[in-house]
C-alpha cells in the first residue's frame, strides 16, 4: 500500500467529521491473507470493505510456484516458522491446518498435486486459486476497491477512520494485510510498517528472506564455471546462539550459489557468518579413508565418483593434489579432506535483495499481538495478518499457510 500517513488522533467529534462510509471492518490489502479473511469475515455476517492500492488482485499467488502457487505444505508444524517470539503462531496454525485450504480447493474443484515434501501445488494455474477467492469473496458480499490507495488512517470513536482516493470510509475494526518488503516490482511497500508504527506497535526490522545469496566475485572466480551443477547437501548456518540445519539442493551459478538449500538457509543467515556445506554427506569418513586401499585413481577421479565430476575437480584444484593417487595419501591427510569437505565453507558477502527475496522476515513485532485474534493489545480493532507480521515460515508452502492461518484467525475475532 502507499500513502502518507497521519499521526495518530484522538477520536473526533462526529460533527466535526466529512461524510463517511461505515463498515463493520476494513481490510487493507488484497493478497492471500486479506482475500482470506475478507471472505470469512464477510460469510460470517460481517460487512466488510476490501481495500487494495494495486492494479491487480493477489500478485504473489499468481507468480508463485512458476505461476502454479506452492499453496500450502502438508507438514507444516510451528518449527516450520522464524520469529522473534517463536510461540506466537501455534494458535492460528492450530486452528486453520493444511486441509482447511485443501478443502476449499475442492469445494471450488481446482485440481492439485503433492510436488515434494508436502508442497501442494495448484495442477493447472493460480488464476484458480485467485479466482476462487473472489468468489468466496462475493459470497460474502465483500465491497471491493481496487486499485484504491490509503492516503491516511486516524482513530475515530469507535475504530477507525481511512481517507481513500475514493473518499472516507469508517469501520470498527481495521485489518492490516499489506505484506512485507519482498518484490517491490508487483506493489510491495513499507505502508503496513508506517501504519504500525503511527499506532505506536514497535518492528522486528525487515530483511528479505528465501533470498539468493550473493558472493565476492574475485573470491568465487575458481567455481564460476560450475554454473549449472547441483546436488542435495547438508547446509547450515549459525543464527543467534543456536544453529538453523536444512537437507535441500544446492545449486551452482556463474555468481555463486542458488537452489533450495540457499533460499532456506537466506532466512537464518546473518551477515559476516559462513555457511557450513556438507558435500560428503553419503560418504562417511571411514569409508573414505579405506577407499585408497589399491586405489590408483586420483584425488579428484576418486572424488568424483561421490560428487559431480567438474565440482570434485574444482575442489581438488583448491588443494593442489588433483592429480595425486589416493594410495599415495596418508589416512591423516584423507581424513583432513574430508573434514573440509564436510563443512565446506563459504562466506556470503550480502542477498541479492528485495527484488528477488520471497518473503520478508521481521516485521510488526508480535509481542504486541494477540496470538488468537491477531489484534494489536494496546489498539482494540487493530489487527495485522500475514506477512506484515514478523512470522516467516520455510521455503515450500509454509509462509501461504501463515497467511490462510492468521486470515482465519482474524476473521473469526471479526
Amino acid at each position: 500500500m502507499t500513502g502518507s500517513l497521519a499521526s495518530p488522533s484522538p477520536p473526533r467529534p462526529a460533527s466535526s467529521s466529512p461524510p463517511s462510509q461505515r463498515f463493520d471492518a476494513i481490510v487493507i490489502g488484497a493478497g492471500a491473507a486479506g482475500l482470506l479473511c475478507a471472505a470469512l469475515a464477510g460469510q460470517r455476517g460481517r460487512r466488510i470493505l476490501l481495500l487494495d492500492h494495486w492494479p491487480k488482485v493477489a500478485e504473489k499467488i499468481r507468480i508463485s510456484g512458476g505461476g502454479r502457487c506452492n499453496f500450502t505444505n502438508l507438514h507444516t508444524q510451528p518449527e516450520n516458522f522464524l520469529s522473534d517470539n517463536p510461540h506466537f503462531c501455534k494458535s492460528a496454525l492450530s486452528r486453520y491446518k493444511p486441509q482447511d485450504i485443501v478443502t476449499l480447493l475442492q469445494k471450488h474443484r481446482i485440481p492439485f498435486h503433492e510436488k515434494h515434501k508436502g508442497q501442494l501445488f495448484c495442477d493447472d494455474s493460480a488464476e484458480q486459486l485467485i479466482s476462487a477467492l473472489l468468489d468466496e469473496c462475493a459470497a460474502g458480499q465483500v465491497t471491493h476497491w481496487q486499485p484504491c490507495a490509503v492516503e491516511a488512517v486516524e482513530a475515530a470513536a469507535p475504530g477507525f477512520r481511512v481517507r481513500t482516493v475514493k473518499g472516507w470510509v469508517s469501520a470498527q475494526a481495521l485489518v492490516v494485510a499489506t505484506g512485507g518488503l519482498s518484490i517491490p516490482q508487483i506493489g510491495a511497500s513499507p505502508f503496513g510498517y508506517r501504519l504500525a508504527e503511527q499506532f505506536g506497535l514497535p518492528i522486528v526490522p525487515p530483511r528479505p528472506a528465501l533470498v539468493p545469496l550473493a558472493f565476492d566475485p574475485a573470491q568465487w572466480a575458481p567455481f564460476a564455471d560450475l554454473s549449472g551443477v547441483s546436488l542435495e547437501v547438508d547446509i547450515e548456518t549459525d543464527h543467534e546462539h543456536r544453529t538453523a540445519r536444512f537437507r535441500e539442493d544446492l545449486l551452482f551459478t556463474h555468481r555463486g550459489l542458488s537452489g533450495p538449500a540457499i533460499l532456506q538457509t537466506s532466512s537464518y543467515w546473518q551477515p559476516g557468518n559462513a555457511l557450513r556445506i556438507d558435500l560428503m554427506r553419503r560418504l562417511t569418513e571411514s569409508a573414505w579413508i579405506q577407499s585408497k586401499q589399491g586405489n590408483r585413481r586420483t584425488l579428484a577421479g576418486e572424488l568424483g565418483q561421490h560428487l559431480p565430476q567438474r565440482l570434485a575437480h574444482a575442489l581438488c584444484a583448491q588443494t593442489g593434489d588433483s592429480d595425486r593417487r589416493m594410495a599415495d595419501f596418508s589416512d591423516k591427510a584423507l581424513r583432513a579432506l574430508w573434514q573440509h569437505w564436510h563443512t565446506w565453507p563459504v562466506r556470503p558477502s550480502g542477498t541479492l535483495g528485495w527484488r528477488k527475496a520471497e518473503v520478508t522476515a521481521g516485521g510488526v513485532d508480535t509481542r504486541a499481538l494477540s496470538s488468537s485474534t491477531l489484534m494489536a493489545l494496546n489498539v482494540p480493532g487493530l489487527h495485522f495478518i500475514g506477512e506484515v507480521v514478523d512470522v516467516t515460515g520455510w521455503l515450500g508452502g509454509y509462509n501461504f499457510q501463515w497467511a490462510w492461518s492468521s486470515a482465519a484467525a482474524c476473521a473469526q475475532a471479526l
